[in-house]
């Protein structure tokens, strides 16, 4: 296995994804020991040599040799293939260079809203820019993922009206909408932030019903009862997590009460259309 050796990658120690996958990179021997530093604990030698602003947005790799920096897909290039030489072929085609970078552009600003640090935007952290068009991305993502889900899942539980993405689709841009006017009085300067988190939840709990449409594929259990109390059970760790990334957006608890209204709003007027 080869090891990139003399070279220190700056990671983001706020985001549990870079932790996570600069992490994976010392243990399979992809970086030495000693290849990564937390951007909050960068040494002297490693601090000057860095553009800070830039690092939030893009990971740096510094080559101790000759002291220069590589940032975001370019630095991933040289880690990974150093390791795999199919990785310099993939950056010699324009089109997946092009889709890499991107694809790590969408996942790079968002970040902060995919799996949020302990502080929000605490000083000396590796925030990156507020980018709206990535924002946004994210966003549309989330909300097209969540409607084709739920559109597979109505109609597993048949007490309910059957389901169609049309449908799906408005309710999950209706509470897009509902809790942007909640938040916008509660704490404006942080809506989009709140939007994106807000989003990150209901990716989440469309992840969690995926194995249970998986279950009713294959025909293994064909109690509603059963599909009712996963749903039940999804939408009660969505609303613990709604209530965690509120406090930690500092924006009041009654954002996760508007949450839960906006759902009994939407029951009564499905029911009601019956």
């Amino acid at each position: 296995m080869k090891t990139l050796r003399n070279h220190t990658v700056v990671y983001d120690d706020e985001c549990p994804l870079c932790d996570l996958y600069t992490g994976i990179f010392v243990k399979t021997k992809m970086l030495d020991e000693n290849g990564r530093v937390p951007f909050s604990k960068m040494p002297a030698e490693v601090y000057k040599k860095v553009d800070h602003q830039r690092a939030c947005n893009e990971i740096a790799l510094i080559n101790k040799d000759t002291g220069t920096v590589l940032y975001g897909v370019d630095s991933l290039l040289v880690i990974i293939g150093n390791r795999y030489s199919f990785v310099k072929y993939l950056f010699s085609l324009t089109l997946s260079k092009w889709l890499i970078r991107k694809f790590y552009s969408f996942i790079s600003y968002n970040r902060k809203v995919i799996v949020p640090g302990k502080i929000f935007e605490a000083g000396n952290s590796c925030t990156p820019d507020y980018h709206i068009t990535y924002r946004w991305a994210y966003i549309v993502f989330a909300w097209l993922f969540t409607s084709v889900i739920l559109t597979g899942y109505a109609n597993l539980v048949t007490s309910f009206p059957a389901g169609n993405f049309g449908r799906e689709f408005l309710i999950c841009g209706g509470q897009i909408a509902f809790q942007s006017i909640t938040v916008f009085f509660l704490r404006r300067e942080r809506l989009l932030h709140y939007i994106g988190n807000l989003m990150t939840i209901s990716l989440g709990g469309s992840m969690l019903l995926l194995p249970a449409l998986i279950i009713a594929h294959f025909g293994l259990v064909q109690y509603e009862l059963f599909y009712l109390f996963w749903f039940m059970s999804v939408v009660g760790l969505m609303f613990i997590e709604h209530l965690r990334r509120v406090k930690h957006l500092g924006i009041h608890w009654s954002a996760s009460l508007s949450w839960v209204a906006y759902r009994f709003i939407v029951l009564i007027i499905i029911f009601w259309l019956i």
